[in-house]
């Protein structure tokens, strides 16, 4: 996820554009660019790292006065984060500069393609495939907006793009599919930005592009295509939020608005996972199908929240693989003379790729000769590099300290892992995977679903706003829920919050439920149907002893009903995909209730971001 800016009009360009990186740096601080169109050509200015190193860089060399810009804040997903893979990227000539906010899943044979024609490319991007593809079709046409539609129509994947011309000085093209663009409006300018915030400062007027379009703006016009040159009708709409909230997206706290994100982030991470041969791809799989099929036990290791995606994926490695899985604490591994060799591959989990307790279990698995695959939302940090493959989840950037899109990202990629790992080994077919891979897609669907209905949630966290003490349930898939409903309400609201295994309840936990104590409870899928006894067992045995009960349970399973003081009713997915909706719910809630209480959603007292010390 990554910050784009575009404008025309008679403001300096570079300020606007500076001004708008600013407000969307949350979508990505790699490295940040500019790209201004002067009266001698293209000027621009990228550097690695976060917009200041690029404001140093402005300050001690200034670039030409324009009136035209584009610009761009990288969350890097194809190339490391450094000053030759940031944006914009340009074409061999100078002429065309380029900013994009996706991944282009073609763009291996794109790149192929144009190096046989003698086009040399100076950085790993799959955006520089792009500038090189708009210089070749205009030479077949002059106009600008011509060849960015013909250039469209070859890509796949998901992209934003915008597009500036040195032969077209008053002009800046953008595109989209599956990736936000909105245009700002204004009286003698206009604006491109990946959100409202870019161009906040300057206007309220915006047009969300639509799928598959593009823009042409000038100072006084602006004018939408299909990727095929027929004109589309656009709908103006008024900002209701005013530039103090422009970082948040007119959220009231970034958690809100990263809680919002989640179906994009499971889209993106699910972006690009199937070959031209219809085989499951991940992002830098350095080891071969024979490596993994040597491999005879898997040990996830993780801390906090990310141990709890560790703990759903076990269920789904052994389900769909048969191979032994662990998890474990990365604070605790090390230290315990864990039993593993090269037949053992070490799965590590961290948002951030710093954690430190997770970095110094990872050089401890390498030093006894296990391979290790990391799971990452950050391209180039240190525990991808030290791994011998990595899936990357490309949430995109959380601000908020406590994890969620991050969380149902990392979720997703266990999932990948797990189905990767039953192809390379055999155990399923590839109609088998891709079943499963088409479940995953209905996900991001299911989890707008509920967040359409967060109304419930919120009013449910007003009323419970003054418990002492509240305690949630799950077996199989939901134990891990339970246990990262507890955490994040420990987080966000300072409360005690305890997540159990169901069925541990009458081994002790029981004896902590008095009257009116809150109980979220996590009811597996009716496929589960003797987990389904088992809990409705469990809900009773609480109820009897004065708990309020709150189910979390699929549309169209009544049977806790009779039981429960509060419904919160679940979209249908398959058992081991429930985690994934039954979550969101339990976000909404610590949320909602830390916010009715006071507290600083974003930055919890005592927790930061990233964990770099052990």
């Amino acid at each position: 996820m990554c910050g784009i800016v575009g404008y025309v009009g008679t403001r300096p360009a570079v300020d606007v554009v500076m001004g708008g990186l600013r407000r969307l740096e949350y979508r990505g601080y790699d490295s940040g660019g500019v790209a201004l169109v002067t009266a001698e050509g293209i000027a621009s200015a990228k550097r690695a790292g976060k917009l200041a190193n690029l404001d140093a860089v402005l300050a001690e060399k200034p670039l030409p006065h324009a009136t035209t810009g584009i610009g761009h804040t990288r969350w890097a997903t194809h190339g490391a984060p450094n000053d030759v893979n940031a944006h914009p990227h340009l074409d061999a000539t100078g002429r065309i500069a380029v900013v994009h906010n996706g991944i282009i899943e073609n763009f291996a044979l794109l790149r192929e393609e144009l190096e046989a024609e003698g086009y040399e490319f100076l950085s790993e991007t799959d955006t520089e495939t792009v500038a090189h593809l708009v210089h070749r079709a205009l030479q077949a046409t002059p106009d600008l907006g011509d060849a960015v539609r013909e250039v469209c129509r070859r890509l796949e994947g998901a992209f934003t793009l915008v597009i500036a011309d040195a032969d077209t000085p008053d002009k800046v093209v953008g595109a989209r599919r599956n990736s936000p663009l909105v245009v700002g409006r204004g009286d003698g300018e206009n604006f491109l930005g990946s959100d409202v915030a870019a161009f906040i400062d300057y206007t309220k007027s915006a047009i969300e592009l639509g799928q598959d379009q593009v823009v042409e703006i000038t100072a006084d016009d602006v004018r939408v295509t299909d990727f095929h040159g027929v004109p589309v009708d656009t709908k103006e709409y008024t900002v209701d939020w005013d530039v103090s909230a422009a970082e948040k997206g007119g959220y009231d706290w970034f958690m809100v608005k990263e809680i919002h994100e989640q179906p994009q982030a499971i889209a993106d991470t699910l972006l690009g996972r199937i070959g031209s041969d219809g085989r499951l791809q991940l992002d830098e799989m350095r080891l071969s199908d024979g490596e993994l099929r040597e491999v005879d036990k898997i040990i996830v290791i993780a801390c906090g929240t990310s141990y709890y995606a560790g703990m759903v994926a076990k269920y789904a490695i052994e389900h769909w693989t048969r191979i032994p899985c662990e998890v474990e604490l990365a604070s605790e591994f090390r230290y315990r003379d864990p039993i593993l060799d090269h037949t053992t591959l070490v799965v590590t989990i961290s948002q951030s790729g710093e954690t430190m307790d997770t970095l110094m279990a990872i050089r401890y698995a390498r030093e006894q000769r296990a391979r290790v695959l990391s799971i990452c939302n950050t391209n180039g940090s240190t525990i991808p590099r030290e791994s011998d493959a990595v899936i990357y989840t490309h949430a995109g950037p959380e601000i908020a300290v406590a994890s969620t899109k991050g969380f149902l990202a990392q979720v997703v990629a266990c999932y990948l892992l797990a189905l990767y790992f039953a192809q390379a080994k055999g155990v399923k077919y590839g109609d088998e995977i891709r079943s499963i891979l088409d479940e995953l897609e209905k996900i991001p669907a299911a989890v707008q679903t509920v967040l359409d209905r967060g109304e419930q949630v919120r009013k449910l966290a007003n009323d419970l706003s003054d418990s002492r003490s509240i305690m949630f349930l799950g077996r199989h898939v939901g134990y891990p829920v339970a246990l990262e409903g507890a955490l994040k309400l420990k987080e966000l609201a300072y409360l005690h919050a305890e997540g159990f295994a169901a069925g541990e309840l009458k081994h002790g936990p029981i004896a902590v439920i008095e009257d009116g104590v809150p109980v979220f409870v996590v009811v597996p899928p009716k496929a589960r149907d003797q987990l389904q006894e088992k809990i409705l067992s469990n809900i009773q045995e609480v109820r009897a002893r004065g708990a309020r009960t709150i189910v979390l349970v699929e549309e169209g399973d009544d049977s806790v009903v009779a039981y429960a003081d509060e419904v919160i009713r679940l979209p249908k997915v398959p058992t081991l995909l429930q985690p994934l909706v039954a979550t969101v719910p339990l976000q909404i809630f610590a949320c909602e209730i830390a916010t009715q209480l006071g507290h600083d959603v974003d930055q919890p007292r005592n927790l930061a971001k990233s964990v770099t010390v052990e």
